[in-house]
Protein backbone atom coordinates (compact mmCIF):
# COMPACT_ATOMS: atom_id res chain seq x y z
CA UNK A 1 0.00 0.00 0.00
CA UNK A 2 1.67 3.59 -0.62
CA UNK A 3 0.51 6.45 0.58
CA UNK A 4 1.14 10.05 0.34
CA UNK A 5 1.57 12.85 3.04
CA UNK A 6 1.77 16.43 2.62
CA UNK A 7 4.04 17.89 5.14
CA UNK A 8 4.80 21.37 6.73
CA UNK A 9 7.67 22.80 8.47
CA UNK A 10 10.60 21.05 6.56
CA UNK A 11 12.92 23.43 5.66
CA UNK A 12 16.50 21.28 4.98
CA UNK A 13 18.21 18.12 4.78
CA UNK A 14 17.85 17.36 8.39
CA UNK A 15 14.14 17.79 8.19
CA UNK A 16 14.01 15.62 5.53
CA UNK A 17 16.07 12.95 8.11
CA UNK A 18 13.94 13.57 10.88
CA UNK A 19 10.92 13.16 8.78
CA UNK A 20 12.25 9.96 7.13
CA UNK A 21 13.37 8.38 10.42
CA UNK A 22 9.84 8.33 12.57
CA UNK A 23 7.96 7.27 9.45
CA UNK A 24 10.23 4.25 8.96
CA UNK A 25 9.38 3.82 12.88
CA UNK A 26 5.53 3.42 12.30
CA UNK A 27 5.38 -0.84 12.32
CA UNK A 28 4.19 -1.51 8.94
CA UNK A 29 5.96 0.79 7.17
CA UNK A 30 8.98 -0.97 4.75
CA UNK A 31 9.96 2.25 3.06
CA UNK A 32 9.45 6.52 3.34
CA UNK A 33 11.00 8.63 0.67
CA UNK A 34 10.11 12.28 1.21
CA UNK A 35 10.33 15.32 -0.87
CA UNK A 36 11.78 18.35 0.47
CA UNK A 37 10.74 20.76 -2.59
CA UNK A 38 7.45 18.89 -3.05
CA UNK A 39 6.93 19.08 0.88
CA UNK A 40 5.44 15.60 1.12
CA UNK A 41 6.45 11.95 2.05
CA UNK A 42 5.47 8.79 -0.07
CA UNK A 43 4.78 5.76 2.78
CA UNK A 44 4.92 2.47 1.16
CA UNK A 45 3.49 -0.87 3.41
CA UNK A 46 2.61 -4.26 2.89
CA UNK A 47 -0.34 -4.07 5.30
CA UNK A 48 -2.15 -1.67 6.19
CA UNK A 49 -0.93 1.42 8.09
CA UNK A 50 -3.74 4.18 10.16
CA UNK A 51 -3.18 7.63 9.30
CA UNK A 52 -3.56 8.46 12.81
CA UNK A 53 0.08 6.59 13.24
CA UNK A 54 1.77 8.25 10.08
CA UNK A 55 0.41 11.47 11.20
CA UNK A 56 1.53 10.90 14.76
CA UNK A 57 5.06 10.32 14.12
CA UNK A 58 5.42 13.13 11.97
CA UNK A 59 4.19 15.52 14.72
CA UNK A 60 6.58 13.75 17.12
CA UNK A 61 9.43 14.79 15.42
CA UNK A 62 8.15 18.15 15.18
CA UNK A 63 6.31 18.67 12.07
CA UNK A 64 2.54 18.99 10.81
CA UNK A 65 0.79 16.28 8.32
CA UNK A 66 -1.97 18.53 6.74
CA UNK A 67 -3.26 16.09 3.95
CA UNK A 68 -2.94 12.22 3.38
CA UNK A 69 -3.88 10.38 0.83
CA UNK A 70 -3.78 6.92 -1.46
CA UNK A 71 -1.13 6.74 -4.01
Amino acid sequence: MKKVLSIEGMTCGNCKKHVTEALLDVTGVKSATVDLAKKNAVVESDAPVADEALKNAVSEAGYAVTAISNG
